[in-house]
C-alpha cells in the first residue's frame, strides 16, 4: 500500500482512466470540483510495482466537532474480488483517518446488487451498508438509467428508442432547436435555467461558480451542451465522458417553449457524443426505484429517460466505516439540526 505524494497522481490518473472500474469521480481531476474538500490518493501495488487497485479519498472537515469524514466517491477501483488489494486499499484509508482524524470512510461502488460478494467482503471488515428506500437517499443515485452503446451504430441506438422519443428528436429538428457545445460563457444562460428547474422540480441549485469550477477542473472530459429555438436557451447540460462512461451530471430546462422537444434532441447530441468517443455507456444518472407508482412526483423523470432505450440498473447503496461512532452521532444531529433550520427559512421565505 502507498500513500501518493501529489508528485505521482499522474500514475493513479492513468490507472484509473484505463480501469474497467475507473470513474470521473475517482480522477484527481475531480477535487477541482470539489474545491472545499481536501484529497489523498491510495494505490495497492504487485511485486513488480505495477498499481493493481487504487483510490481517489476526499476529506471533508466537520467544523466544531474537529473531525472529517472520508468518502471516495465510486470508488475504489480495482477488481471487487480482489481480497488482498481491497484490505490493503482500507488499510491506506486507516492511515488517513490517523492523519485527518476521519470519524467515518464511505464509499459506494457502482456495482450490480446481485454482487453479493462484495457486500459479504465488506460487512466482514466491519462496514454498515446503507442503502435508503426508493429515492435518491444516498450521496449518488442507488437506481440508474443506462444506455448500452458497444456494437450498435448511430442508426441502432435511434431506433432502439420509443416512437415518441424518436418523434420528438425530430420535432425538435424540423422546428430549427439548435444544440450547441458552449463554454463559460454560456453559464449564466445554463444557471438560469437551473434555478426555473430547481423552483419546478422541488431542489435547491448549485451557484455559477462551481459550474466553472467543473468546467475548469475537467477540462475535454467535461462539456456544457446548450439548446436554443429561435435565439433562446431552452435547456442545458453537463456531461462528463471518461474512461469509456459518459454521465449526465446536470440537466436544466425552460418552462417556454417545451412544445419544441429540446431535450430530446440535446440528450440524443450527447449520446452520439458518447457513441463517437468509444464509450460503452450513456448513463442519465439517477431515476426511483419504483416503477409501479405512476403518480410520484419522481415517475417523469423515469418516463422521460425510458424513451431513450436504456435500461435501470439497481446497485448495492453506501458502505460505511465508523472510526468514531460517538463523534459520528454528533455529526448526524448536527445535520439533522442544520437541515431543519435550512426548512424553517424556506417556509418562511416562501410566505
Amino acid at each position: 500500500m502507498e500513500i501518493l505524494s501529489r508528485e505521482r497522481y499522474g500514475e493513479f490518473e492513468a490507472f484509473n482512466r484505463t480501469h474497467p472500474r475507473g470513474s470521473i469521480m475517482q480522477s484527481v481531476l475531480w477535487h477541482g470540483v470539489k474545491r472545499s474538500w481536501g484529497h489523498e490518493v491510495i494505490v495497492s501495488r504487485g511485486d513488480d510495482g505495477e498499481i493493481r487497485g487504487g483510490m481517489s479519498v476526499l476529506i471533508q472537515r466537520i467544523p466544531f466537532i474537529g473531525v472529517s469524514l472520508l468518502y471516495a466517491p465510486r470508488g475504489p477501483v480495482c477488481d471487487l474480488e480482489d481480497t488482498a488489494v481491497i484490505k490493503d486499499l482500507k488499510a491506506g484509508v486507516d492511515e488517513i483517518a490517523r492523519r485527518h482524524k476521519g470519524y467515518q470512510f464511505k464509499i459506494d461502488p457502482d456495482i450490480p446488487i446481485s454482487r453479493e460478494g462484495f457486500a459479504a467482503l465488506a460487512k466482514e471488515m466491519g462496514f454498515t451498508n446503507f442503502r435508503g428506500g426508493d429515492g435518491f437517499e444516498t450521496v449518488q443515485p442507488r437506481f440508474n438509467y443506462r444506455v448500452y452503446l458497444a456494437g450498435k451504430s448511430e442508426d441502432n441506438l435511434l431506433m432502439g428508442f420509443t416512437q415518441q422519443a424518436r418523434r420528438n428528436v425530430r420535432i425538435a429538428q424540423k422546428h430549427g432547436v439548435q444544440v450547441k457545445i458552449c463554454g463559460k460563457e454560456a453559464l449564466d444562460d445554463f444557471v438560469r435555467l437551473m434555478q426555473i428547474t430547481g423552483a419546478r422540480d422541488g431542489f435547491s441549485v448549485r451557484p455559477k461558480n462551481y459550474f466553472e469550477g467543473m468546467l475548469d477542473a475537467l477540462g475535454d472530459d467535461c462539456r456544457l451542451y446548450m439548446a436554443y429555438y429561435q435565439g433562446q436557451p431552452l435547456s442545458g447540460a453537463v456531461t462528463s465522458n471518461y474512461a469509456g462512461k459518459c454521465c449526465y451530471l446536470y440537466g436544466a430546462s425552460s418552462n417556454e417553449h417545451r412544445n419544441v422537444m429540446p431535450n430530446y434532441l440535446m440528450q440524443w447530441e450527447m449520446i452520439r457524443w458518447a457513441a463517437q468517443t468509444g464509450c460503452a455507456v450513456y448513463d442519465f444518472q439517477g431515476v426511483s426505484g419504483n416503477l409501479a407508482d405512476e403518480s410520484s412526483h419522481l415517475y417523469g423523470l423515469y418516463r422521460f429517460k425510458r424513451g431513450f432505450g436504456g435500461q435501470v440498473d439497481e446497485g448495492p447503496g453506501e458502505f460505511d466505516y465508523t472510526y468514531m461512532p460517538f463523534r459520528a452521532k454528533l455529526v448526524a444531529l448536527m445535520i439533522d439540526l442544520n437541515d431543519r433550520l435550512r426548512n424553517l427559512r424556506r417556509k418562511f421565505r416562501d410566505r
